[in-house]
Formats: structure tokens, C-alpha cells, sequence
């Protein structure tokens, strides 16, 4: 009983999300009564598609509040026990792998990309770019834990090879990889993900959950970058060669 009502209290939920989308929807009747002049249908779609939002997002954040977070803590402290720690590598890229084919901002970036590349880009080869790129770093964010590397470590040489990548990859790549990196950090990898890495950082001996259980968005959030920019030098050098 208590489970049920505290799931149903969308009180706390209720309130993030109206404070979050209130400065955007004042902003847009701003400039409607000042400057847009919009038809009357376009006014009456945004306010649907602002009740729907509203309701979408309370019952996502919820649920990811009150199940995805408790199970993901539970899980990594579970996994932290066990006595071989090396499978956790593995679970970790399949963490990675359906958390950010589960979250939503990404389906939308691979959806924008192939409408605004007319089609020569595909919605399903980003999707699958960002999904191995991040379940490729979160493994190795789990290597990280398991053995206690620094996470400067990785992040240095990773962004440095960023740079790198730069130099060599196709500008609309560049564009699309840093986006890329904001949105796979969205709610799904964010809860759970971390959940499960603070999990297992506490119940292992020897790792502090501060020390080693954070970092593990940091490298979720270049993983896009560095995956669509090899992407990049891929499709560019298939082109030179046809």
C-alpha cells in the first residue's frame, strides 16, 4: 500500500515539470501577442501539444523516479557483491546499449538528422552509432570502477582525440556529434545508469561510491561525440572512394 500511494503522489513531479515548461510557454505567448500573430489553429495545436507533454512527462519522470532509480541502486549493489567482477563490463554495455535505444531525446536527434539531411543521413544509423558508442563507454566506465582508474584518465585522451577527429571529419558530423552528446545524457541514462554504477561502487570493497561511482555520464556524454565522428570519416571515405 505504501509503494502504491507513493507512487501516486505526483505532487513533487507535478511541480518540476510545470516550473520547467512555464518560462517556454510564456515565451512563446510573448512573442505570439507581440510579434507572430499566428492563426488561431496553430495556438490551439501548441496548447494540445503542451497538455500532452505536461501529463507525458509527469508519468515518465515518476516512473523513472519511483522504479527505474530503486532498481537500478539495488541491481549495482547486487552486481557490486559478486566475487567475479569482470562480467559487470559486459552488463555494462548492455546497460548502455538499451538505455539510450530506450531514451527518447535520441530518437528525436536521429529523427531531425535524417529530415534535415534529406534522407542521405538515416535515423537508424544514428540511432545505432550512439547506441554502440555509449554502450562501448559505459563498459568501460564499469572497467573504470572495477579496477579504480582515474576518470581523467579517459576523459583527457578522449577529448583530445575529439579534437583530433575534428580535424579530419566532415563539419555536418561535427555539427550532429557534439548534439549527440546532450542527448544521451537524457532521463533513462541518467537515472538508471548512474544508479546502477553508485550501486556498485558502494557495495564494492575498496571503491568509494563519490570517487569511482560518479564520472560514468561524463564519458556517456563524449561517447556520441567520438562514435558519430568516426561515423563521419567512415561515410566520407566511402564517398571518396565511389
Amino acid at each position: 500500500m505504501n509503494t502504491i500511494l507513493a507512487f501516486l503522489d505526483f505532487s513533487h513531479v507535478s511541480l518540476e515539470v510545470l516550473q520547467a515548461l512555464a518560462p517556454l510557454v510564456a515565451f512563446f505567448l510573448f512573442f505570439q501577442l507581440v510579434y507572430l500573430k499566428l492563426p488561431r489553429a496553430f495556438v490551439v495545436n501548441m496548447i494540445k501539444g503542451v497538455v500532452l507533454c505536461v501529463m507525458g512527462l509527469i508519468l515518465f519522470l515518476q516512473g523513472v523516479q519511483v522504479g527505474f532509480m530503486p532498481v537500478g541502486t539495488a541491481m549495482g549493489e547486487i552486481l557490486g557483491a559478486m566475487d567475479t567482477t569482470w562480467p559487470l563490463i559486459l552488463i555494462g554495455f548492455m546497460l548502455g546499449l538499451v538505455a539510450t535505444i530506450a531514451e527518447p531525446a535520441v530518437h528525436i536527434l536521429s529523427y531531425e538528422v535524417e529530415k534535415a539531411s534529406a534522407g542521405s543521413i538515416r535515423e537508424k544509423t544514428i540511432l545505432a552509432t550512439l547506441s554502440l558508442g555509449v554502450a562501448l563507454f559505459v563498459a568501460l566506465g564499469m572497467a573504470k570502477i572495477i579496477y579504480g582508474v582515474p576518470i581523467h584518465y579517459i576523459l583527457v585522451p578522449g577529448y583530445l582525440l575529439a579534437l583530433v577527429l575534428m580535424r579530419f571529419c566532415d563539419p555536418t558530423f561535427v555539427a550532429i556529434a557534439f548534439d549527440a552528446g546532450g542527448v544521451a545524457t537524457g532521463p533513462m541514462t541518467v537515472t538508471f545508469v548512474l544508479a546502477v554504477a553508485l550501486g556498485i561502487a558502494t557495495a564494492m570493497e575498496g571503491r568509494d561510491p563519490v570517487l569511482d561511482g560518479f564520472g560514468l555520464i561524463a564519458l556517456v556524454a563524449m561517447a556520441p561525440i567520438l562514435s558519430v565522428m568516426v561515423l563521419g570519416l567512415i561515410v566520407t571515405s566511402v564517398k571518396k572512394r565511389s
